[in-house]
Order: structure tokens, then C-alpha cells, then sequence
């Protein structure tokens, strides 16, 4: 408590002078309310009364460590986000929570989310810090042949007039073997399309990709957009861990014109990490092994990127 009061204290200022944005990402892996609200195939399960025991206390418990890592990654880098993508929420009030109900409400952030046609009622969302933005436009965008999560497309001002396009994804997973690379070439080509009609210009696209960054799906985008997390993974580095070995397939990518003075990184913060007990190291801990609640928030560590924009 004593370390959110001194991060608290530390960034209630606003209006301060802004050279670049920080933009956070995050798969917050079936960050479900705790209600059965007839959503997808997956509500049931992640309520108080179904197989998960998924819990008011548990879905606050999620709310609070999410924003506590915001305001580390805020500590960290010297400012709060100014934007915070995230993938594998089930609904607005989600997002509503988060910005209206834990430490992150002194901040004033608000937030863009759109129902998708997931069959398991899980979608991507935006929240945002209005003191450097106002939202010129959103929509969701479908996916080319495939009930997936939609992209969703959010048009922010800046204070200064000046526009950045986000685009929020979470491709297909793996599951379903060659088909599944379909999918995810289906969920690029979408991209692609978007980033084209908006002018191939100051585009910011982040998200759960389900493929490292040397994937089939991404040869789509040579030309169009620079994929930010390919240095990080010539290194070795990793947002999931996989039988002792981090892979990366959550990242960023940006058109041309914002790729000067950018750049991604992997936040690795401590609590919301555990050892790796099959394997060295540690890994993100997750909010449920199988059935068995462990108390963490995703098997995704967040990534973050400062535009030089």
C-alpha cells in the first residue's frame, strides 16, 4: 500500500511536457466480470457460481494488480501511459472498472470497447488518458472470414490537433493446426486494408499477433508498417513462455513516418512473475492453472513502446 500511495503522489500531475507518447499492450487472458450474463461459451465458466468459482473478490483482485503494474510501468518510465491497449476482455464493464474503480481513476482515463464475435465473448479494448487525447472516431472492423475478436480502430487528437490511428488486435490463436495460419493471414490482411485506407500514415498498431514476428502472416505488411518487436526477438526475448522458452507475439508495429525515435520493450515486473518450476527461470503468473486459482493476471507480460511522435 505504501509503494501505490508514493506512485500515487508521484504522477497526479497533469499537463506536463510530452515529446513522445507511451503506449502500453496487454493480453489480460479471460479477464472475464463475475457474473453469468449470458455472454459467450466462456461466461459461465468465469462466474461465481461456475466451475472457476470466478468471484467478485477475484475479479477486483485482477482489477487492482492490473492498474498497480500500470502505475510500475508509470514509475519505470518517468510517466503514465498515455494509452493502454488490451486484449481478452469480456465486456465494457471490464474496462470500466479498471478506469473508474482502482487507483488508476485519479488519473482520468477513459476507454473504447465494441462487443465482438468471439465465440467465447472475450475482445480487444482501449483506454486512454484525456488529458492528451480526444477520440475523433472508433469502430470495429471484422475480420476477413472468421468469427474472431474485430480490430478495433480508435482516431485520437492530440492537444496540439495533430491525429494518431490505433489499431488494437488479437489474431487467432494456433489451435486448429495449418487452418489456423489461414486465419491469421485473414486477421493481417484486414490490417493491412485498414492501415491502406487510412493513409498508410502516424498508425500505431499493437496486439496479441499468435506468432512471432518471423510468422507467414507478417510478410503482408512489408512496405506498409515496421514491426517493432523484431530486434527483441533476435535476442531472445519474449511476452509468453513456452515450455521453458519465451516466444514473442505481442508487439507493435507503425507506419514509416513514426518509426524514428520509437521504440518497444518487454515490462517485466516482479510481482505478477513466478519461478518457473518445470524449467529455470521465472515466468508470468497466470490467474488460473487448469481449474486451480493461482492469484496472478496473465500468462502475457505487457509491452511497451515510446513514439517518437
Amino acid at each position: 500500500m505504501t509503494v501505490l500511495l508514493c506512485l500515487l503522489c508521484t504522477f497526479t500531475a497533469v499537463g506536463e511536457e510530452r515529446d513522445s507518447l507511451l503506449v502500453v499492450f496487454w493480453n489480460l487472458e479471460n479477464f472475464f466480470d463475475y457474473t453469468d450474463g449470458g455472454g459467450g461459451s466462456s461466461d459461465a465458466e468465469f462466474s461465481a457460481t461456475g466451475p472457476r468459482r470466478w468471484t467478485r473478490k477475484r475479479f477486483w483482485t485482477k482489477c487492482n494488480a492490473v492498474a498497480k503494474t500500470l502505475l510500475w510501468i508509470a514509475d519505470r518510465e518517468g510517466r503514465l501511459p498515455d494509452a493502454v491497449g488490451f486484449a481478452e476482455i469480456e465486456n465494457e464493464f471490464v474496462l470500466r472498472s479498471l478506469v473508474r474503480s482502482t487507483a488508476l481513476s485519479s488519473f482520468g482515463y477513459s476507454y473504447v470497447h465494441y462487443d465482438s464475435p468471439d465465440p467465447r465473448g472475450i475482445d480487444v479494448g482501449l483506454i486512454y488518458r484525456k488529458d492528451a487525447f480526444s477520440v475523433l472516431s472508433s469502430r470495429p472492423h471484422a475480420v476477413n472470414g472468421s468469427t474472431t475478436r474485430d480490430i478495433l480502430e480508435v482516431r485520437l487528437q492530440g492537444r496540439e490537433k495533430d491525429t494518431l490511428n490505433i489499431l488494437v488486435n488479437h489474431h487467432p490463436s494456433k489451435y486448429g493446426g495449418s487452418s489456423s495460419s489461414a486465419r491469421r493471414v485473414g486477421a493481417m490482411e484486414t490490417m493491412r486494408s485498414i492501415v491502406e485506407n487510412l493513409g498508410g500514415r502516424m498508425t500505431l498498431a499493437m496486439g496479441d499477433f499468435n506468432d512471432t514476428p518471423d510468422g507467414e502472416a507478417f510478410e503482408l505488411m512489408e512496405g506498409t508498417m515496421v514491426n517493432l518487436a523484431e530486434p527483441l526477438a533476435a535476442r531472445g526475448e519474449g511476452t509468453i513462455r513456452f515450455e521453458g522458452k519465451w516466444e514473442l507475439i505481442d508487439m507493435f508495429m507503425v507506419t514509416p513516418d513514426l518509426v524514428q525515435n520509437s521504440e518497444m520493450k518487454i515490462a517485466y515486473p516482479p510481482f505478477i512473475m513466478t519461478r518457473d518450476s518445470a524449467h529455470s527461470g521465472e515466468k508470468p503468473l497466470r490467474t488460473y492453472s487448469g481449474p486451480r486459482y493461482l492469484g496472478g493476471v496473465s500468462d502475457h507480460l505487457p509491452v511497451v513502446v515510446r513514439l517518437g511522435y
